[in-house]
């Protein structure tokens, strides 16, 4: 059983799991909130969207193991395919096996979760075969991934208007996930090379691709108050949201004008958590 927990990354499933719960409050207070009519406590739903989004996490990550099975027979012997704790073939089933239940749960909520849910199935499986070496490409994947948690929150409420209410903060969360992962392409240029990836920088370069993070990191910081301004978030969400605009700014003069991709990355992290309380604080 451990062998399997390690597999999946269980921690990292819980937060994501987590996540995506809290996304779900924050659709139903910003709906709440703004008068879209009588809309059910969630509790239900947030049980399922947690056990959904715990398997669908969970599966891909152990379908990223599959395919990376030559790499982390250098790099990570101890994972528990290269060590054989637990069989190629077995992750393979596992991790389908995973993606189905997990898409499942979420049909049993709604058909747009379900819609969400395999689609980011696929996603992922597709990911981890082709886009996870790929320039741009697969920096979106994972910044849309990220951003997901807030669709399928809202898509819990879609009747009553759940989606639109939670779309801008989707794409914030897109665009700021998308920056740091161009800066941790940056950050890792020298082993992708070494691994045959073909990342942003190593096909344009570190200096071009520091700016498009920079660029797509400041259009993340100008639409941050339109939240506010459509009404669906008060006045708490833009003083800390501020905070995190900040961060962004500096963690945008640190990969520019230091060109430090380490310290910029830890920079865009702080000011994603910030993010994250901010639509918590504001909803």
């Amino acid at each position: 059983m451990n062998a399997y927990l390690e597999l999946i990354r269980a921690g990292n499933c819980a937060m994501a799991a987590i996540a995506a719960t809290i996304g779900v409050f924050i659709a139903y207070n910003i709906l709440i909130s703004n008068s879209y009519g009588s809309v059910p406590v969630p509790l239900y739903g947030s049980l399922l969207v947690f056990m959904t989004v715990f398997m669908v996490t969970g599966a891909g990550n152990a379908i990223n193991d599959y395919f990376d099975i030559e790499i982390d027979r250098v790099n990570k012997p101890e994972r528990p395919i290269p060590s054989g704790r637990i069989g190629l073939t077995v992750a393979l089933y596992f991790s389908l096996a995973l993606f189905s239940i997990g898409t499942l749960f979420a049909f049993l909520i709604n058909p747009v979760c379900g819609i969400i849910a395999l689609a980011n199935s696929l996603l992922l499986i597709y990911y981890a075969k082709v886009l996870k070496r790929t320039a741009f490409v697969g920096n979106l994947a994972v910044g849309y991934l990220t951003g997901s948690t807030f669709l399928f929150g809202g898509a819990v409420f879609f009747e009553n208007g759940g989606l639109e209410s939670v779309f801008v903060l989707f794409l914030l969360a897109t665009l700021a996930t998308v920056a740091r992962e161009i800066v941790k392409d940056i950050e890792d240029t020298e082993g992708d090379k070494m691994d045959g990836a073909r990342t942003l920088p190593i096909v344009i370069g570190q200096k071009r691709s520091a700016y498009l993070a920079a660029i797509i990191g400041l259009i993340a910081v100008l639409a941050s108050p339109l939240p506010y301004l459509q009404s669906f978030m008060s006045i708490r969400y833009l003083l800390l949201v501020a905070v995190a605009d900040l961060l962004f700014v500096i963690a945008v003069c640190e990969i520019l004008g230091k060109g430090d991709p380490g310290k910029s990355s830890r920079m865009f992290k702080m000011a994603m958590a910030f993010a994250l309380l901010s639509f918590i604080a504001g909803a």
